[in-house]
């Protein structure tokens, strides 16, 4: 993986965007999308990825065909962080371009959409590293640190927040009942470590107060809202129902297609 082109300011004129939950290096899915979405909301030419992006960059083909002009990825825990690590450290604060439309965001990464001010928070913490292998399809580097929780906040309010991982005390049902229910059946540890990584995640949500804070990680799509107003959604992962909505950034109000819905226009 190599550093095209870094952009250390992002600032783009869409009114509506395509936010996409977990596409974990699935092309057929991206191939699907790509061909629905010329009739779904044909002026779509931004993608908001939110974390275990793992694409091939032959993807972008696929993308570029459908009208998309750019995807900027906001990482997840289960990416290739042996080779993104060390370019986003080259180029510190920095996106950076690793295939002809994608981007890598910081950690964190600042944009401004719409003349929305948006808030990238990457990474999440792996419930299933018990069987996985560090250095080969697991790295510590997954983990939200200190120093981008303190970064994250010093760049103040934001109205839109987009992450991987959860935020504790979510509001989304469907994620508060895999957080109690633990169908997977992952062990102690694990779950201390992400309710670790959650907070870290509402801490920066508490401060700098966004009207909506997208994620995804938990595939369990979904939508909530706190007593304060702010609303959450988590988004489904690749061929699952809620893994792509269409985002009005006058409004941060969003139209999701049913996964039937997708399916019938990636078949025109």
């Amino acid at each position: 993986m190599d550093a095209l082109e870094v952009a250390e300011d992002i600032t783009l004129p869409d009114t509506r965007v395509a936010l996409c939950g977990d596409w974990h290096g699935n092309i057929g899915w991206v191939r699907t999308l790509a061909r629905a979405i010329p009739h779904l909301a044909p002026d779509i030419r931004t993608i908001l990825q939110l974390g275990d992006w793992s694409m091939d960059p032959a993807a972008d083909a696929l993308l570029i065909e459908a009208g998309i002009e750019r995807v900027y990825v906001t990482l997840g825990n289960h990416e290739v962080y042996n080779e993104i690590t060390p370019l986003l450290n080259a180029h510190p604060g920095h996106a950076v371009r690793v295939s002809e439309i994608t981007w890598i965001l910081p950690r964190p990464g600042r944009l401004t959409i719409g003349e929305r001010s948006v808030l990238s928070l990457g990474g999440a913490t792996s419930v299933d590293k018990a069987w996985r292998r560090e250095g080969v399809s697991w790295w510590p580097d997954e983990d939200i640190s200190d120093e981008e929780v303190r970064a994250a906040i010093e760049g103040g309010d934001v109205d839109l927040m987009l992450t991987h991982e959860s935020p504790d005390r979510t509001p989304v049902r469907a994620v508060q009942e895999v957080l109690r229910t633990n169908p997977m059946g992952f062990p102690d540890g694990a779950l201390f470590d992400s309710l670790h990584s959650r907070r870290r995640v509402a801490k920066v949500w508490d401060l700098v107060h966004p009207a909506l804070l997208a994620h995804g990680h938990m595939h369990a799509p979904g939508g909530g809202q706190t007593d304060d107003g702010r609303r959450v959604a988590s988004f489904g992962c690749d061929g699952q129902q809620g893994s792509i909505a269409f985002l009005d950034m006058f409004t941060l109000t969003m139209h999701t297609p049913s996964l039937r819905e997708i399916r019938d226009a990636a078949g025109q």
